[in-house]
């Protein structure tokens, strides 16, 4: 079975159809640049461009970097603010002409990992957490996703945490890699104290450089790479276009 996933980002717009039993991509993704200033109507507009690329015409799912619940978009910490309180699944629908599922962008990423990924057969409390533009989340416990839980916005030395550690703060900061892993370590620990978790999986685009700053970070909780890397979103958000609704 497929569905196309669509993985909106800070920086970029990636989607591809994917082999939602295997959770491969069956073509090549497609990568647009978030547009800026990053609007609904905007972003609808870069959507619409990558159902029409792929020829689409069937389920279709769509990660967004923020709060959502029942397909309404409640936060927006890296695009623009008129997304605060935007039916964001009737947006996509009407740009798309498809039916469409809207989740938060890092429980997309973290379901795809729980299922074929690094989580998978884990039990206990997981975390998913994924670098890149800002620090996204996904806490799982005994495989159950708790949604939205957005702890990249956990303050750490007075900053959202986001600030410091997140892949974009290392770049933007011209961090060493020894210094961003400072950073990195001292929020994991934080979550590590709030959570207690058996696995941390880190994801994003930063993941495929693991062995730069994983080495370097110390925590008691096993930390490993994501299986799925950067492309965790775009199957999580396939995935959840298929899956039966409650």
């Amino acid at each position: 079975m497929e569905a196309l996933g669509i993985d909106i980002g800070g920086s970029g717009i990636k989607g591809a159809p994917v082999d939602v039993v295997k959770g491969e991509l069956t073509r090549e993704r497609l990568r647009i640049p978030t547009p800026v200033p990053a609007t609904p109507k905007a972003v609808a507009a870069v959507v619409a461009q990558i159902v029409e690329h792929f020829g689409w015409t069937g389920p279709v799912g769509v990660t967004f970097p923020g709060v959502v619940t029942a397909g309404i978009t409640r936060s927006a910490a890296n695009v623009d603010e008129a997304w605060i309180g935007e039916d964001a699944r009737a947006l996509f629908a009407k740009a798309t002409g498809l039916s469409v599922v809207v989740l938060n962008d890092a429980d997309a990423a973290g379901t795809a990992e729980m299922a074929i990924g690094a989580g998978r057969g884990k039990d206990g409390v997981v975390l998913v957490l994924t670098f890149g533009t800002g620090i996204g989340s996904a806490l799982f416990v005994d495989g159950r996703l708790v949604p939205n839980t957005e702890l990249g916005h956990l303050e750490i030395r007075g900053k959202d945490a986001e600030k410091r550690a997140s892949d974009h703060a290392r770049e933007d900061h011209e961090l060493s890699w020894d210094k961003w892993a400072a950073r990195v370590e001292e929020y994991l620990q934080h979550v590590e104290a709030l959570f207690s978790p058996s696995l941390i999986i880190i994801g994003g685009g930063v993941s495929k450089k693991s062995e730069k700053f994983l080495p370097k970070v110390r925590v008691r909780t096993p930390v490993v790479p994501a299986t799925l890397q950067n492309e965790a979103g775009i199957v999580g958000a396939a995935m959840a276009a298929v899956q039966p609704k409650p």
